[in-house]
């Protein structure tokens, strides 16, 4: 498969791609108005179940078979999406939404690094390496631990740091045990669902706090779910067919920018120097280590995303003939 490379119909899936992921964000900051983080996780995994379960019905597709395969899906649930959701959740208390899309760009960063520790065919190459310097010399210019006294507590950019991290760990996890071995919304739809059905058995413990169920609350979190999850996945899943690997993975570069413009058209949130600095070198240092800025072979794709993007387990079947 080759793809069709950056078509009208491509760039118009990108661009739509981008805007619906980094706008998760600001969603996330209107669905803490009424609803605790854990309950936000709650929300979007059963709204994104819901939504892809309902693609799945139209196309006959069925859901994954085997014990050993939804123990697979289960534990990406945990790790993929309750976790790093709830540590959006959590983190979005205490720092602004744009800092948060910066934050979150640094996944395909700790992809590398746990890739290359994982799996013996992801070799850290000193381009790799020199990538990885860089990416992370941007987050600590974005996080600026000199300067504490702003609107960015140092515990929420800690939290985004470590869902993106948790990303990292998923994908890596992925490509060792569920890439390929099945279609891809199916095994989405089942990490979602195995994600959901273990989050509302721990509902009454973990998730009873009194809610304030607005109009704004109520569509964020459904959006982020349904729209977020469902249709967001389909652009993507349709992108990586169309285009590639790694022309779907540009959408890694313009999610920040998104969810920054976002966050200080809508919320008026600051727009510090280090911010745009350090997303820069940021953005800058996963171009780098993904061998973006250097000849590649024709067919060879892109890390995933990593994106703010509730559905991994499925990423790699429809790569670009990579592995």
């Amino acid at each position: 498969m080759s793809g069709a490379g950056l078509t009208r119909a491509n760039v118009t899936r990108l661009v739509v791609l981008a805007c619906i992921w980094g706008a998760s964000f600001l969603l996330i900051k209107f669905a803490l108005e009424g609803l605790s983080p854990i309950q936000i996780v709650l929300a979007r995994l059963s709204f994104g179940t819901l939504a892809l379960v309902a693609i799945l019905a139209v196309r006959r597709i069925a859901l994954p078979r085997g014990g050993r395969m939804w123990g697979h899906l289960a534990l990406m649930a945990v790790v993929a999406n309750v976790i790093p959701f709830f540590l959006f959740g959590w983190g979005e208390q205490r720092i602004t939404s744009g800092m948060a899309g910066v934050l979150n760009g640094t996944t395909p960063l700790f992809t590398l690094v746990f890739a290359s520790a994982a799996l013996p065919e992801e070799r850290l190459s000193l381009g790799r390496a020199l990538g990885l310097l860089i990416g992370f010399t941007g987050v600590v210019l974005v996080v600026g631990p000199w300067d504490q006294s702003g609107a960015n507590a140092l515990s929420g950019q800690l939290a985004i740091v470590l869902a993106a991290a948790c990303y990292g760990v998923a994908f890596t996890y992925t490509r060792r045990f569920i890439s390929g071995r099945g279609n891809p919304l199916a095994l989405a739809a089942g990490q979602l669902g195995a994600g959901a059905v273990l989050l509302w058995v721990a509902a009454p413990l973990v998730a009873a706090d009194p809610v304030s169920l607005t109009t704004r609350v109520v569509l964020s979190a459904g959006a982020l779910g349904a729209v977020g999850t469902g249709l967001a996945y389909m652009l993507y899943y349709r992108l990586i067919t169309d285009a590639g690997a790694t022309t779907a993975s540009m959408v890694t570069y313009l999610i920040p920018v998104v969810a920054v413009i976002l966050g200080v058209a809508v919320l008026r949130e600051p727009l510090t120097w280090n911010l745009f600095a350090g997303a820069a070198v940021v953005i800058f240092g996963v171009a780098v280590a993904d061998g973006r800025l250097r000849r590649r072979p024709a067919g060879a794709g892109a890390e995933p995303a990593g994106v703010d993007a509730p559905v991994l387990a499925a990423e790699d079947a429809g790569r670009d003939g990579r592995h």
